[in-house]
């Protein structure tokens, strides 16, 4: 390929991925348009702590300007991607197109309501810091609008949270809810008991966290049992709205609904005109780029990639980071005519969970931990792969605080959902 000037790279998407491939080419003489509707680069694996007033949100989010200030070739653009033109090879940014030589979509992925969509109006998911925010207030809410409900009934429905999908998010949601009534709110209410808060874990499979070996999710549901959570296995939820949730023949009512159960991947696979799966991802080449386009790589959340030996790679956060590298390496290659890397094979770094506080589970190859050690070495791993020392330094204090004192800093109930007072 020819340039007229320097070649120009094209990324979409400041997540892991993304970010990854930005700064893994920050010494390639080229022109980077590193493009993100946010402002900022967000650690989604902690991103439940801030829905459930542990952390606050700065915390967890960096300004992607600050992030790529140090790198001369990169350019960085907020606003919304709508379409793909491969013939012009250019994408719309709103209404400007954007030239590219090479174009990275790492776009990520959105709650899936099942064609339901609805639904989302009563019970968001958690993908962003305004979903976080957004459910961190109707949680507080609950808890002020019991105590001062007019009779035990409409105190019940509030003081009755709803978590639907039994994955990584439904349970670490599940723990810090159960935490956050039973310790952090306990003494802090006159009329309501905090500790009589029912929450609900709903997962219409088997089992809680599929991923994960089956004694680990054994371990998960005593756990989260021990916790006070209701857990129920085995039916979908078949309706949603502002009461609460419908399991078959079962109405639950409850004050707060929160849906984990399923993602949708973002609509890049429409942008390029190309197949995609149930959940709307792109099924990619073995070296990541778009079947039948070889100047356009997908990846993270947005991408259905295989292992060479057929095993699908997870859509967790890890994934997306290696993806990211390995692109960036690709595109140096063959920008500067070297050979291309071999095919990408991710390397497991393991899956891991936490269910409130001193428990977590672990897998590793054949490494299986559970509990206190596994709750220690979960922190840790988080706190390295947070961008900065600040804010490593920030969340280990308020992690430390919490456990010592059983507090929760983030206790804020700020902007508004536009929900109806009763």
């Amino acid at each position: 390929m020819s340039y007229v000037s320097k070649p120009r790279i094209v990324i979409v998407g400041a997540g892991f991925g993304g970010l990854a491939v930005a700064q893994g080419l920050k010494r390639l003489d080229a022109d980077i348009t590193l493009i993100d509707r946010q402002n900022h680069h967000l650690f989604q694996p902690l991103l439940y702590q801030v829905a459930s007033a542990g952390l606050s949100p700065a915390d967890i989010a960096w300004p992607v300007r600050r992030l790529m200030r140090g790198q001369p070739n990169s350019h960085v653009l907020m606003g919304e991607v709508t379409a793909v033109d491969r013939a012009r090879k250019v994408v719309m940014l709103h209404a400007r197109p954007i030239a590219y030589d090479w174009l990275v979509l790492a776009t990520g992925a959105t709650h899936s309501y099942f064609g339901h969509d609805e639904w989302g109006e009563h019970a968001p998911g958690l993908k962003t810091l305004n979903d976080a925010l957004a459910i961190r207030r109707r949680l507080l809410l609950a808890f002020e609008r019991a105590e001062m409900a007019s009779n035990p009934a409409e105190s019940a429905r509030l003081l009755t949270i709803a978590i639907v999908g039994g994955g990584p998010t439904g349970v670490e949601l599940a723990g810090a809810i159960a935490e956050l009534s039973r310790r952090a709110l306990a003494r802090d209410f006159r009329v309501i008991d905090p500790r009589q808060t029912r929450v609900l874990l709903i997962e219409a499979g088997q089992r809680l966290l599929a991923n994960f070996p089956e004694r680990l999710s054994l371990y998960t549901e005593e756990s989260l049992r021990r916790l006070g959570v209701e857990v129920r296995f085995g039916k979908a939820v078949t309706h949603c709205d502002g009461e609460g949730v419908r399991l078959g023949d079962e109405f639950i009512r409850a004050g707060t609904v929160v849906w984990a159960a399923g993602v949708r991947a973002s609509p890049a696979a429409n942008w390029l005109g190309l197949e995609q799966d149930r959940a709307g991802r792109v099924a990619v080449a073995p070296d990541l780029r778009a079947p039948g386009l070889d100047d356009i790589y997908v990846i993270g959340d947005t991408a259905a990639a295989k292992n060479p030996d057929g095993t699908p790679q997870p859509g967790i956060a890890p994934v997306a980071k290696q993806q990211g590298a390995y692109v960036a390496r690709a595109l140096a290659a063959r920008i500067e005519g070297r050979d291309a890397p071999p095919p990408f094979v991710y390397r497991n770094r393991g899956l891991l969970a936490t269910i409130g506080r001193k428990a977590a589970v672990i897998s590793y190859r054949r490494l299986r931990l559970s509990g206190w050690l596994a709750w220690w070495i979960w922190g840790a791993a988080h706190v390295y792969f947070l961008v900065s020392l600040r804010n490593r330094l920030i969340v280990v204090t308020q992690w430390l605080w919490s456990y010592v004192l059983f507090e929760r800093g983030a206790r804020l109930i700020t902007g508004s959902d536009g929900a109806p007072r009763r």
